[in-house]
């Protein structure tokens, strides 16, 4: 995370700060682009919100995040996506329950823990045809936390 962090400075950005070893970051800029990471970064993709952004996905959760915050995840994409496709492709496999965000996220209530569930990173990006990463609640508050 040192050298994620060396890259972003190098860009200009200030404030770097990282959270766990996931390639959570969070920074100031006067402009930002995931290009300039994925650029840096040989291709891997970048998925990009700004503060106000953050705040609105912690502000429009659905659920209660209070049962279990690290069973809820929030979907981050690259383009907007629909929960409805979601749903209609993965059917009744899991006691997932999926719900719609402002169009480039979803929440997802893992009820028996995301390690078994069927509804795997990959399917989810397969399904939408769009890049994602998932967060769980912990995370995301912590994220929104860390850019206040």
């Amino acid at each position: 995370m040192s050298e994620l962090r060396e890259l972003c400075t190098s860009l200009g950005w200030e404030d770097v700060r990282t959270l766990l070893n996931s390639g959570n970051v969070i920074f100031r800029a006067r402009k930002a682009a995931p290009k300039e990471l994925e650029d840096a970064l040989s291709g891997v993709r970048v998925i990009l919100r700004t503060e106000a952004e953050l705040r609105k996905v912690v502000k429009n959760n659905p659920f209660d995040p209070i049962r279990n915050p690290s069973y809820l995840h929030v979907a981050f994409f690259d383009k907007k996506v629909s929960a409805d496709t979601l749903r209609d492709a993965y059917g009744d496999k899991g006691p997932e329950v999926i719900r719609g965000g402002a169009g480039r996220e979803l929440y997802i209530d893992y009820v028996d823990g995301v390690g078994r569930s069927k509804l795997t990173h990959g399917l989810i990006e397969r399904t939408l045809g769009a890049t994602a990463t998932l967060r769980n609640w912990n995370t995301v508050t912590k994220l929104l936390a860390m850019a206040e």
